[in-house]
């Protein structure tokens, strides 16, 4: 059977860095299994052979769409995760949500961690769990869904899908999220990373990238 692989957009290009427009259902590192070998960082590494062995700085998760900055060289990798790991990227988030929310605004911090007897799923633990931050905004209410725009301070795993979905979160789940909430094989999930800013590893000029949500 013939499977149709969603297509990645380069946005930018250079010989430090590139900037991608990943489409939800697309992992953005390969995984340990041999059907799980398709992802931006090897279709990037095929595009451009000098590339580095391991291009990548951050994720998206398989089914989030959008933004994501990939180094190309050693330098710029370890200047890009130096980075991240001092908060100083800037990314948005656009995410329907399943429910409606009432309150205007607002900022969420859970700590969760990894459920080893049920992986990749994430659980709340405030005791052993890592803390993860999110900036929130309600942009329009239709149809018993909200449309948000998430800040995300921190980079923790499913961070928005948690503090999505969770009930000391927002209590309403990413729509099509099949982790966290009801979404059905097949279902879009509708999140997508719309805004990247970063500093230029090379130049230092801030670089500033934007994708509408295709939803």
């Amino acid at each position: 059977m013939h499977v149709t692989r969603p297509e990645l957009t380069i946005l930018y290009k250079d010989r430090f860095t590139a900037v991608v427009d990943k489409p939800g259902g697309l992992l953005s590192v390969p995984g340990r299994r041999p059907e799980n070998q398709d992802c931006v960082v090897n279709r990037l590494r095929r595009l451009y052979p000098d590339c580095i062995k391991q291009p990548a700085v951050h994720r998206l998760d398989m089914y989030t769409s959008g933004l994501m900055v990939l180094a190309l060289t050693k330098e710029a990798h370890r200047h890009l995760c130096r980075q991240f790991e001092q908060r100083s990227v800037e990314k948005l988030y656009i995410a329907v949500l399943n429910g409606i929310v009432s309150q205007v605004s607002g900022e969420i911090t859970l700590a969760f961690r990894l459920d080893t007897t049920n992986r990749p799923h994430q659980v709340y633990d405030p005791a052993r769990g890592k803390p993860g931050t999110t900036v929130w905004k309600k942009l329009q209410c239709a149809d018993g869904k909200t449309r948000v725009e998430f800040r995300p301070l921190t980079g923790r795993t499913h961070q928005l899908r948690l503090h999505a979905a969770h009930a000391l979160g927002l209590n309403c789940p990413i729509a099509g999220d099949r982790l966290y909430g009801g979404g059905a094989e097949g279902e879009p999930m509708l999140l997508h990373a719309s805004y990247l800013s970063f500093q230029h590893p090379d130049s230092g000029r801030r670089m500033e990238f934007s994708s509408p949500a295709p939803f």
